[in-house]
């Protein structure tokens, strides 16, 4: 079969898997770039040690989630973390 011989619906279908497939790749590219641990963003020890019991070991770790949710980080520490973290993803 070449190109000339599919069919609209098989084009999309392809179409639509190529573009799951760079999703995941881009996802998992950000992944890694992403793997650090999570002393590399120069947080205060305070911010650090509440991150790392509440289980966020790598900066990965912080994506998608709730900072409200864990105990101990206020306005100013959550602040202060989105900030650094903005920062350390605006060079990967």
């Amino acid at each position: 079969m070449t190109v000339n011989e599919l069919k609209e619906s098989d084009i999309q279908t392809i179409n639509k898997k190529l573009i799951e497939s760079l999703e995941n790749y881009r996802k998992t590219i950000a992944f890694m770039a992403c793997d650090a641990p999570l002393e590399l963003l120069g947080l205060p020890k305070v911010t650090q040690t509440i991150l790392l019991n509440a289980g966020c070991l790598r900066i990965y770790d912080l994506f998608d989630r709730d900072f409200t949710e864990i105990k101990g980080l206020g306005a100013t520490r959550i602040r202060d973390l989105t900030t650094r973290l903005n920062e350390f993803l605006s060079i990967c």
